[in-house]
Order: structure tokens, then sequence, then C-alpha cells
């Protein structure tokens, strides 16, 4: 299954995802993957590394190094990560978040979608989100492969836009929320600041707000000790799986589908289900007769995410 998520988080982060972020939720929770991103082979390194957030699904047991704390609330918006250098207020660089480390150069695309330049002295790194309208069909999808087209007038006359969530920098203020007001006053939309509403989200960041206590609490590898993100957490439903047929979809790939004895998900009784392609049928080593779990992605399309 590694071998799968890894797949699966490549091309996540490319804009072409192969399966939804139900599943993604669902599969790294039950088989404990931990990795974030993935290496880009024409990769830059990040001026500061991007961290991931520590998921939680349960607001009454946080992680415990926020409880107490002075915590502040933001909306998680999906899309593409994006990291922005400027140099003595000069936009230098954009990087995709790539595997935190190493990113792919967007510098190109970006630039028209952040000032030019800003009222910072020195190297400061700004993390945020490159987001489309949920009006748009797949907004997610729409808004990384925006990042992955060759032509710059093409992204342009995309409905693409940047929202900031982070200030890295050696002269920050004591409060995250006074460093999204300062980036507010020099051009940015920031989670903080700016409404959100009309963009796709998939959680709730909670975020230790007083700076000095952040840094104070560290890092792992992967994630800060001082935020994580709120998810909801998707119940599947136990049923057998009957058969698996084949189908040409519109786009003319041909995909499995598992025949399930029917089982009522959500409000809905279920009997089909996608099984995306070959590998993940082997991944998940399905087999005619065996019980499996499904849930239905976005409350709509009914998914099969293990074997039980």
């Amino acid at each position: 299954m590694k071998k799968f998520l890894d797949k699966a988080a490549h091309a996540y982060f490319e804009g072409n995802p192969i399966i939804s972020d139900g599943e993604w939720d669902f599969l790294s929770r039950v088989f404990n993957y931990d990795d974030v991103g993935y290496t880009p082979t024409d990769g830059v390194r990040h001026l500061f590394q991007m961290y991931s957030l520590q998921k939680c699904f349960d607001i009454l047991n946080p992680p415990f190094h926020v409880l107490g704390k002075d915590v502040i609330a933001s909306p998680k918006l999906d899309g593409a990560a994006v990291s922005l250098v400027y140099i003595n207020g000069e936009f230098t660089q954009a990087l995709t978040r790539g595997d935190g480390i190493f990113g792919r150069d967007v510098t190109d695309k970006m630039a028209l979608r952040v000032p030019a330049q800003i009222l910072e002295s020195g190297v400061v790194q700004i993390t945020g989100e490159l987001v489309a309208p949920d009006n748009i069909e797949n907004s997610r999808n729409y808004a990384a492969g925006s990042l992955n087209l060759k032509c710059t007038k093409e992204f342009d006359s995309r409905s693409t836009y940047f929202y900031a969530y982070g200030l890295q920098c050696d002269n920050g203020l004591v409060s995250w929320a006074e460093d999204m007001d300062r980036l507010a006053l020099q051009g940015f939309n920031t989670v903080h600041t700016h409404m959100t509403a009309g963009f796709p989200q998939d959680g709730i960041v909670y975020r230790i707000n007083d700076n000095y206590l952040f840094a104070s609490l560290g890092y792992t590898a992967k994630h800060p000790h001082g935020a994580f993100a709120l998810k909801e957490k998707q119940v599947g439903v136990v049923t057998k799986l009957l058969d698996v047929v084949w189908q040409v979809g519109k786009s003319g790939i041909i995909s499995p589908v598992a025949i399930l004895e029917p089982v009522l998900v959500g409000d809905a009784t279920v009997s089909r289900a996608t099984l995306h392609n070959i590998d993940y049928i082997r991944e998940l080593d399905l087999e005619i007769g065996c019980d499996v779990e499904i849930i239905r992605s976005g409350e709509i399309i009914p998914r099969v995410v293990r074997r039980v």
C-alpha cells in the first residue's frame, strides 16, 4: 500500500489526483502513512522547509502541545501550496510545495498573482495556497494543474487566487494574526484577513497565535508541534464484494467497478463503487467474496477503501 500511496501523493501534488481527498485521509490513517509530498526531479530548495500539518479528527482531543494555549483558527484552503521569496522587498522566486524541502520553480506564473514589491527588508518567505473558486469543477485540480501550464498567458486566463497563511523572516511580529495583517496591508489576500467563502476547503487549521511560543515548541521531521488541521473523519461501511466489472468512461479510459452486496451508506443504498485501476485492486488485495469497507467521497461517490 505504501507504493500506491507514494504514487497517489505524487499525482496529487502534480494536480492530477488518482484518489479523492476522503480516500487519501482514510487510507493514510488506516495504513499509518505519514510521508508528505514528493521530490520533483527539477527541484529547487525552499528557503524554509514547508511543513505539513498533523491531522486531528476530534476537536475534543487535540494534539497535547496546543492544550491550554492561545490558539487561532483559520480555514484550510484546498488548492496548491506555494512558497514565495522576497529579497529586500523584490519578488524573486516561487516554488510549488514538492516534498516540503524541494519544490518546482513557478516564478513566472506566480508573478501574475502576487505583489512585485513589498515593504520588507532582508530575505522573506511567504507561504500560501493557490486556489480556484469552488464553482469550478474539480477546483483543486484546476488550481494545481494551472501551475503545470507552460504558457503564462494561459495561466493568467485562469481564475486562480493566492491566499497567504505563513510569514517567515528575521523580523517577524509577535503573533501570527499580526503577521497576516502585515501581509494584507502589503497587497496579499490572507486566510485571516480576507473572506474565503466560495473557495474549496478541507478542514480548519488551529495554530498557536504567539510566534515565539510556536517556534519554541519545535517540529517533528514533518509537522510543527504548534498547529494542527481538524478534518472530518469519514466512517466506512462494510459489505461484500460480489464481482468486478470494467466500464469505459467519458474520456475513453477503462476502469474497474466493484459490484457490492447492497448496503446503506448515509442516506443512500450502494451496490457499486469505483476501484480506480488494477494497481488499486492489487494493493488492497481484493478478491471476489471478500468483505470490503466503502465510503462516499464528498457524501456522493461510493469508493472502496480497504479489504476488511
